[in-house]
């Protein structure tokens, strides 16, 4: 007899978003992932919004998770404004009208949240941040033996080699709050880096989330095509193919992806630090030469180590997202 293993338990820390909507319904949808819990931050939204946003989509799907609020703005740089023109003012592409929702958010700030969970549930929990590390980096402060009592950080931000997409080196979640970035990366946790690198290996076409909702007639994943086809606009203005077929990058959906799939990624280990001040502010830095004793401070060779992702099986994670989302997971 097979025996499956157990799902994985999962916190979703994020900034709903469009992509982050794509990530939560995948996450949903995966017989492999159990979201216990959904923390919210600024980046994509306000703190608000994002929250918001949260308890919709989840109560669109029939879903009755904690959400919280977090972090509302940056540890020490000014804060920037929301790319609405990337997401829309409300993060889901505008949507012209909303169904009712009566669900409210857990009175805890995200990162109590965070810090419970992981004592009640010590080893098992997963940590997948998909915005800026703000309330990581809070949950950290409020109890410095974390690292030790999750079972790992799967965090999407960042770029080694690809072109960053907020200045030519920085990425846009650890441009928005670099120090709480760069303390995340130090922290000693089982961190596995899902960053531009990758992301930008793997489109989602609008035609696949028309297919989507074509098959199950239902507001949830017609309220995730209309956010899609909003995101996919903006793609179209910046990048060539994407106006031929319009599609877009599902930045978020591959940190799930790399939590059930880890063999479709390929990784290099090292020490990750994040530039705090200057043009490069919130460019990730990899050590690919970690037998080099560097003269620059900050570079010792037993600071903790993170799994950064280089390369992706593209075609199979679309796969892997057109088939678990194509899959019943809907209440009727």
């Amino acid at each position: 007899m097979i025996h499956n293993p157990p799902p994985y338990k999962v916190i979703f820390d994020t900034d709903p978003g469009v992509d982050d909507a794509i990530a939560l319904y995948f996450a949903l949808a995966h017989p492999q992932i159990d979201l216990v819990g959904i923390t919210t931050t600024f980046g994509n939204v306000s703190v608000e919004q994002a929250a918001t946003n949260a308890l919709y989509l989840t109560n669109l799907a029939g879903r009755d998770i904690p959400v919280t609020q977090g972090v509302r703005t940056p540890w020490r740089k000014p804060a920037e404004a929301p790319p609405d023109f990337i997401h829309g003012a409300d993060g889901l592409g505008n949507l012209p009208q909303r169904e009712p929702c009566s669900r409210v958010v857990d009175p805890r700030s995200s990162a109590q949240f965070i810090v419970d969970m992981a004592r009640t549930h010590p080893g098992a929990i997963t940590l997948v941040a998909v915005g800026p590390l703000g309330n990581l980096s809070l949950a950290l402060q409020l109890e410095p033996g974390l690292p030790q009592l999750l079972r790992q950080v799967i965090v999407m931000g960042g770029t080694v080699t690809e072109p960053g997409n907020v200045s030519p080196v920085a990425e846009a979640n650890i441009w928005n709050d670099p120090h709480a970035a760069d303390r995340v990366f130090g922290a000693g946790w089982k961190l596995t880096m899902v960053g531009l690198d990758v992301t930008h290996q793997v489109v989602t076409e609008l035609a696949l989330f028309e297919k989507i909702a074509r098959r199950h007639q239902h507001v949830a994943t017609d309220t995730l095509h209309h956010a899609v086809a909003f995101y996919c606009t903006f793609y179209s203005g910046f990048h060539k193919h994407l106006s031929q077929q319009p599609g877009c990058f599902a930045h978020d959906l591959l940190a799930f992806i790399q939590l059930v799939r880890p063999d479709l990624f390929q990784l290099e280990k090292g020490v990750v630090r994040v530039a705090t001040e200057g043009l490069a502010q919130g460019q990730t830095m990899l050590n690919r030469r970690p037998f080099i004793h560097y003269p620059q401070a900050g570079w010792a060779q037993d600071m903790p180590r993170t799994d950064v992702c280089m390369q992706v099986d593209a075609p199979a994670c679309v796969r892997l997202f057109e088939e678990t989302l194509l899959a019943p997971w809907l209440a009727p």
